[in-house]
């Protein structure tokens, strides 16, 4: 006798960033980024509201994961609470499931509160998952004997960062800053010449930097200032950042690359270009 087998595939869109976007008919309202700057011991509380554009009630469940992202484009994710700077263990999320109302909204409230302990320093982080639930996701498919049946089931989830910045009566916010460049490369991105660069957070609290680079000829005159993106990068991981040097003529240079992040702490390198 066959073994009844069935087989589901699940393709699955993950959206990071947007102020409202759409999940199905599950949205999320304001900010994908939720941020609490607490002491140790103390808490911060607040709600992710979601809105249900649809004329049905909405099923909806949330859960965390750790993650770290790379300027390769790679992310990576964990079980909650394994890595070193994980805030998941901190974090107390209320309802874990719920129902939106139709054309209506509804709310997870969470709470940061970080342990009484004062090795703790910078920047911790974790995503909470918003996925709505659908009847097909709840049910599987029904099985014929002597038949596998495969289902593809599109699964469209938000995933919100939770960051919590530990904060010090003395000296304030905590946590040292520090930046390396790596990979940097002159490359023909769609159809534009620009600088690539990576930078790496290896210091404890995350930064948001504001790149640009300034050009200098071989004669040491500045030929102008030339911009790239604002970033936010959580310690121990990556970006990649990208300026446009389409207006420089072939020839050799000099660059000062400069990471800002609109505070006291600027970061800097010098690099030699070669235009063809």
């Amino acid at each position: 006798m066959k073994a009844l087998r069935t087989l589901t595939l699940y393709s699955c869109l993950l959206i990071t960033a947007a102020s409202v976007a759409s999940a199905a008919s599950i949205a999320v309202v304001g900010s994908l980024t939720r941020e609490a700057t607490v002491q140790p011991g103390e808490s911060a509380e607040g709600q992710i509201i979601l809105r249900n554009g649809s004329e049905t009630p909405q099923s909806v469940r949330c859960y965390q994961q750790d993650y770290l992202v790379y300027g390769d484009g790679k992310r990576s994710y964990h079980e909650p609470g394994t890595l070193p700077r994980s805030n998941a263990s901190w974090i107390n999320l209320s309802p874990r499931q719920l129902v939106v109302p139709a054309k209506g909204t509804a709310s997870i409230y969470y709470t940061f509160r970080p342990p009484v302990d004062q090795e703790l320093s910078g920047t911790y982080w974790s995503m909470v998952m918003v996925e709505p639930l659908t009847e097909e996701s709840l049910e599987p498919p029904e099985e014929e004997e002597g038949k596998i049946k495969v289902s593809i089931r599109t699964v469209m989830r938000y995933g919100i960062q939770m960051a919590t910045h530990i904060f010090s009566s003395n000296p304030g916010h905590t946590g040292k800053r520090d930046m390396t460049f790596a990979d940097i490369q002159v490359v023909v991105n769609d159809g534009k010449r620009v600088l690539q660069l990576d930078m790496e957070n290896t210091g404890e609290q995350w930064l948001r930097p504001l790149v640009w680079a300034e050009v200098f000829d071989e004669q040491g005159m500045t030929l102008g200032r030339f911009d790239g993106q604002r970033r936010r990068i959580y310690p121990g991981c990556s970006t990649r950042c990208k300026i446009d040097l389409s207006l420089l003529p072939a020839g050799n240079y000099k660059a000062l690359i400069v990471a800002d992040n609109g505070d006291e702490y600027v970061f800097g390198t010098w690099h030699h270009l070669e235009i063809e």
